[in-house]
């Protein structure tokens, strides 16, 4: 049977990779060079990127990961040298989901994967918002009928606010509704997840469904009829 997880990972600390497989055997782990994978990888693809990787910044690595059609869709992980906001905010830039302080162990790589994913337990319902429909089992959104790829952050994002409409959520409880450690992230890196998401819809015909309220956060109006 196929493998259902990737993982790729740069520069692997010692042992790494053999702690993963022994907790994860049916999972296929691969090293991760300057360049993306030349073929989709199997199944959810997961991506941990250092930030300084042996022949480039991992920040120019995490552009092409996101610009390649192999790893497009990947959970892209920064794994940053200290937590300096500066850093967190270019590589939420530079296209990662996510990020964490290094050094980087099998233990919290696998509490952080289990995590993201619980997040993305799938539903049961379709919803729908005017040209906008969301099939959570599926993990796919189209828009007038027509698949939108569209990253995992994002995705949560718009699902959390389809099944809230009319309802103001701040920076903080959208950072809890994505898994986030609100302690270590700055609140101002959801403005970049909420852009990436209005940019994703906007782009491909519809306009922005979501209002932005001064000093409280962002909510999703309902469509009028």
């Amino acid at each position: 049977m196929p493998s259902s997880t990737t993982l790729l990972i740069t520069s692997p600390p010692a042992g790494l990779l053999a702690d993963v497989a022994r907790q994860r055997p049916s999972w296929n782990l691969l090293p991760l060079s300057d360049q993306p994978p030349q073929q989709v990888p199997a199944g959810k693809v997961w991506g941990f990127v250092d930030w300084l990787c042996p022949t480039m910044s991992g920040l120019e690595l995490c552009r092409r990961l996101r610009e390649a059609e192999a790893t497009r869709h990947a959970h892209l992980t920064m794994v940053l040298e200290e937590p300096n906001q500066e850093a967190r905010r270019r590589a939420l830039l530079a296209g990662a989901d996510d990020y964490l302080v290094g050094p980087l162990d099998a233990v919290r790589l696998l509490e952080r994967i289990d995590s993201l994913g619980d997040k993305d337990a799938p539903a049961r319902v379709q919803l729908v918002h005017g040209a906008i429909t969301i099939d959570p089992a599926a993990h796919q959104v189209r828009i007038l009928g027509k698949p939108v790829p569209m990253r995992p952050n994002e995705f949560r994002l718009l699902v959390h606010f389809m099944e809230h409409p009319d309802q103001v959520f701040s920076r903080a409880a959208l950072i809890d509704r994505l898994g986030k450690d609100e302690e270590a992230l700055d609140e101002r890196t959801v403005d970049v997840w909420v852009g990436r998401l209005r940019r994703s819809l906007t782009a491909h015909g519809v306009p922005d469904p979501l209002r932005t309220v001064r000093s409280l956060g962002y909510v999703l109006d309902s469509v009028e009829s």
